[in-house]
């Protein structure tokens, strides 16, 4: 062992330098690689990841753009502090004053002077950091400030095309509060440094000493101008942020803002400049006399011209006077609001709806009535399982999608879903990496089911499933593998080298050989849908980026292979468009023969003038999504001004993501494209049959309904006094909570009253607004969701907001009343009792609205399920309401006929495909206690009197009580064997269970009639 000699001393010179240890240099080494591989890990691979998608120019342009910015925040921070520093070093007295307050001083500056250099370096670099930091979140405003362009409309006050405030305002007041927050911080170092080396004096001096010297006065002082100027400029830009504030009965600059504060700012914008002035002259003539009085002066006039004359008008001259000086100012934000939501082109109707039931009444609507949804989506999802799943390692998203189809040269409204994959159903022996990352990687097919039809025994109606796929979408050839949907969050490997054999799991099947199972390889020769993971480099990566090895090591990951992430498609669009807000909801559809997911995208602003602030999260909540509180979704802004501006879909086979410009004159979208000139497509490259599966957006229809329960009233007096403000209904369907969340809206085929055709529509409902317990409707929105056909033309009509504007005095029932009229019926309560009873359970469905008849119908499907074992929900009867008069029975037919006197003229039940069952309909009792008109005695298929036992009116009571007791029972046994049928794949089995539990119902509901004659 050897150890190094000290450093000798050369003669009459330094010491000799010590030399580094190898060992030391190559920890260093190490050390570098090491930080360097992991953040080419975490920075690199994301590289790789936009380069596959084909969107590489997104994210260099957001990290030139923050790197950029970063670099000029700190510069300028850190120059303006180490300017601070040095300077006030330099310029230091040669002599302090000899002073109590010097000598104590001198204390601190020798602690201080080892550090110096290190905190005149090291302090700035800190700061400029931070600073660096905050300028480089700010790449979208500014990037939007160099590329932004006219709207083409000016604002009500100062004349100024609305770009300016929505582009260019952000930016400057971003710049202007930056080189403030610079200058306080370079005044501060400034301040610091003066008074260590007596540059300044705090404590008392001799009569006319000065406090300072004659350089640190200089500094100082035009520091404060130049904080003066910036307190100035950002006065000036405060007259044009007026414009978006937010008052208590409406947003933007109000009579006192424009009269009062607009004028006082313009003052103290007169002032600052006024003071910045003193201050250089104080710099000049040595004098802090002028500059101090200016600045009591500039306070005195915030205090007393900046808030207490607005105050003061507001209160002496506005209050007294609101509804007549406010008018206009209340009408520019009517007029603002109404262009900045799209709701300056609402069709507004006066519907005198009637709430008397004529036999008849719907022949007119019978195309309307025909295609009501009995599916609903957020209730059929166990069932979609149950019936649909096929295997363990499949699921289907709690909530459903609504879509319509063209089948057999028809268009139905359709449940849809797509069949993901669950690794979570594999068993704990099954769970391991290669099956994990490299078999079940993808889901297999979708499954679609008529929306107003119901199947065997209220099972949905299936026209596609199966595994493999069957069914009309089928016959028309898709590609069923999904390889990206919003379960599916982990990482996927996929390819294999040309020759072998395949291992990603397509699905079992018993008549395949080598073990009945079908294996596929995701085709890597033409299709990118991830980076590529071949190289040991791009191995390393990943395999530290997941912080698996298997990655590295494994002999699946060949040259071939593709690494599959991001694989929710509203992640994969937020990524790719990160200046894009996006809808909660994203659904798929099947289109030029691949399942595509469909993502509506917004371009918003919270700079739109006079315009009411609208918070999404607040706005788009209701039932279904406070029930899927679970998913993650980003956190939605606040917003004036929206638009659906681009329509987004993610291919879930090869995870393509493409962005339409739905409305290309959007001045937003124009910016965007500007600074992503290559990221969105134009609206004529979209196909006819994708554009034939576009709808509505929900978010934007819910922030609109949201705002129409006071801008539907566009006279500034009426607006004023808000007697006619509206509110969204509660969901009547929520049990427990107290309030409960908003009604969802609705997607349904149905046609307005006065328009020629039907169209694809989503619907919400209105009641009065303020404290009242009166729930009655005020209004019907509606909002034409068809935008266009397989031609490839956008429809006219698309986007159209209809609104049907109730009387005053109306008295149509609203959402909660008609759900209590449901309730509250002795007989249709008595025979959900009495499905309830024992193991079964009653879930009502979706309360649906609908403009039909002269009035207002309320559909509500009534679905049964089993309490125990495997529940899944089945469609046993239809709830219906016109009026006061409910209806209650198997069919939807059945239940308007019993409203409409027999001859609803609905044709409902003559939907093609409709299966009739044989549940018997009992007579359902009317508000006013007599029996409206029911449906005739339950009847076989054949028409022949039912043999199922119904009892005798003469029969002892105990004799009805024991019938009643044994049809429960062995309606509880049948909907156990159902279970175990449909468990093992028994389908005879399990349809002699229905069979037998209808007939149990039928037997329990002639018993408790006895009971209760």
């Amino acid at each position: 062992m050897s150890f190094a000699a000290p450093p000798r001393r050369r003669p009459g010179g330094p010491p000799a330098k010590r030399r580094r240890s190898p060992l030391a240099i190559t920890l260093t080494v190490v050390a570098v690689v090491v930080v360097a591989v992991l953040l080419l890990a975490q920075f690199w691979t994301e590289v790789m990841w936009f380069d596959a998608l084909g969107f590489s120019n997104v994210i260099w342009t957001e990290w030139g753009a923050r790197a950029v910015l970063f670099v000029v925040g700190f510069l300028i921070m850190g120059a303006a502090v180490f300017s601070s520093f040095t300077l006030g070093y330099r310029v230091r007295p040669v002599y302090a004053p000899s002073t109590p307050e010097q000598a104590t001083l001198d204390q601190y500056r020798e602690a201080v002077e080892p550090l110096r250099r290190v905190v005149t370096i090291a302090a700035p670099v800190l700061v400029g950091f931070f600073a660096g930091v905050a300028a480089s979140a700010q790449w979208r405003t500014v990037l939007l400030a160099f590329n932004g362009s006219a709207f083409g409309t000016e604002d009500p006050q100062f004349g100024i095309d609305l770009g300016f405030y929505v582009f260019t305002l952000p930016a400057l007041r971003f710049v202007v509060s930056f080189i403030m927050v610079v200058v306080v911080i370079a005044g501060i170092a400034a301040l610091v440094t003066h008074y260590l080396y007596g540059g300044l004096r705090l404590g008392p001096v001799a009569d006319g000493e000065p406090r300072t010297t004659p350089a640190a006065r200089v500094h100082l002082a035009v520091l404060a101008a130049v904080l003066m100027l910036l307190i100035a400029a950002n006065y000036w830009l405060d007259r044009y942020s007026l414009l978006t504030s937010t008052n208590a009965k409406y947003d933007g600059a109000s009579y006192s803002d424009v009269h009062a504060v607009i004028p006082s700012k313009q003052i103290l914008t007169g002032v600052a400049v006024l003071v910045a002035a003193l201050f250089v002259v104080a710099a000049i003539r040595g004098s802090w006399r002028l500059p101090a009085i200016g600045v009591g002066l500039m306070v005195v006039s915030a205090i007393a011209i900046g808030g207490i004359y607005p105050a003061v008008v507001q209160r002496f001259q506005v209050n007294p006077n609101a509804q007549e000086l406010e008018a206009e100012f209340i009408q520019r934000n009517i007029d603002s609001t109404l262009a900045a939501y799209g709701l300056d082109d609402v069709e507004t109707t006066s519907y005198d709806a009637t709430t008397e039931a004529e036999p008849g009444a719907l022949r007119d609507d019978a195309e309307t009535t025909a295609s009501v949804r009995l599916l609903d989506p957020q209730v059929v999802s166990p069932s979609f399982r149950q019936l649909q799943q096929n295997k363990q390692y499949y699921n289907f998203t709690a909530n459903l999608a609504v879509d319509r189809y063209d089948i057999d040269g028809e268009s139905r409204d359709t449940v849809i879903a797509v069949r993901e994959l669950n690794l979570d159903g594999l068993g704990d022996s099954q769970r391991n990496w290669v099956n994990d990352h490299t078999v079940f990687t993808h889901g297999y097919g979708v499954v679609a089911a008529y929306g107003n039809q119901p199947g065997p025994d209220g099972q949905p109606a299936f026209y596609e499933g199966g595994i493999p796929t069957q069914g009309a979408l089928t016959d028309k050839g898709y590609e069923p593998r999904i390889y990206f949907s919003p379960e599916t969050t982990d990482y996927s490997i996929v390819g294999a080298p040309e020759g072998t054999t395949p291992w990603e799991l397509d699905y079992q099947a018993d008549d395949e050989e080598g073990g009945g199972q079908v294996n596929t390889t995701f085709p890597t020769d033409d299709h990118q849908a991830g980076p590529e993971i071949g190289s040991f480099g791009a191995k390393l990566l990943y395999a530290l980026k997941f912080g698996s090895e298997q990655i590295l090591f494994s002999d699946r990951v060949t040259e071939a292979s593709q690494i599959l992430y991001d694989r929710d498609p509203q992640s994969r669009v937020q990524k790719v468009a990160p200046w894009l807000t996006l809808d909660n909801r994203t659904y798929p559809a099947v289109v030029d023969g691949r399942v595509k997911w469909i993502v509506d995208a917004y371009t918003t602003t919270d700079a739109y003038p006079y315009s009411s602030s609208q918070p999404m999260q607040e706005a788009t909540a209701d039932s279904l999504t406070l029930a899927a509180q679970g998913v993650p979704v980003e956190t939605q802004p606040e917003v004036n001004y929206i638009r659906n501006s681009v329509k987004a879909t993610v291919d879930a086979y090869d995870g393509t993501v493409t962005l339409y410009a739905w409305e290309p004159d959007d001045p937003i979208l124009k910016a965007w494209s500007g600074v992503f000139p290559t990221s969105v497509r134009p609206m004529s490259e979209m196909s006819g049959d994708l554009m034939s599966h576009v709808r509505y957006p929900e978010d934007l229809f819910k922030v609109q309904r949201a705002l129409l329960t006071k801008y539907h009233v566009e006279d500034a007096g009426q607006f004023f006094s808000g007697q006619d403000f509206w509110d969204n209904p509660e969901d009547p369907t929520v049990g427990g909570e107290s309030p409960k969340p908003l009604q969802p809206p609705y997607y349904m085929s149905l046609q307005m009253p006065g328009a020629a055709t039907s169209s694809f529509s989503l619907t919400s409902t209105f009641i009065p607004g303020g404290n009242t317990d009166r729930e009655i409707l005020t209004g019907y929105l509606a909002a034409d969701g068809d935008a266009g056909s397989t031609a490839g033309e956008k429809s006219d009509d698309y986007g159209k907001l209809s609104m049907l504007e109730l009387p005053r005095d109306s008295t149509v029932p609203g959402p909660g009343q008609v759900q209590n009229n449901f309730d509250s019926n002795p007989t249709i309560s008595e025979q959900l009792n009495i499905l309830e009873r024992g193991s079964s359970s009653v879930v009502r469905g979706n309360q649906l609205t609908l403009p039909v008849g002269g009035g207002l119908l309320y559909v509500q499907p009534v679905y049964i399920q089993s309490s125990e074992g495997t529940p899944f929900p089945l469609l046993r009867r239809v709830l219906v309401a016109f009026g006061d008069q409910t209806g209650y029975a198997e069919t939807l037919d059945e239940a308007l006929d019993q409203v409409f006197g027999g001859d609803s003229g609905a044709n409902a039940g003559d939907a093609e495909g409709e299966v009739e069952t044989d549940v018997p309909t009992a007579p359902v009792e009317g508000e006013d206690g007599g029996t409206e008109p029911s449906a005739e005695p339950s009847t076989e298929p054949s028409g022949e009197p039912s043999t199922e036992p119904s009892g005798e009116a003469t029969a002892p009571a105990g004799d009805a009580q024991a019938q009643l007791d044994q049809a429960l029972q062995q309606a509880n046994q049948a909907m156990q064997d159902a279970d175990a049928a449909l468990a093992e794949g028994d389908f005879a089995a399990y349809g002699e269970a229905q069979d037998r539990l209808q007939a149990a119902i039928e037997a329990a509901i002639a018993a408790e009639g006895e009971l209760g004659g």
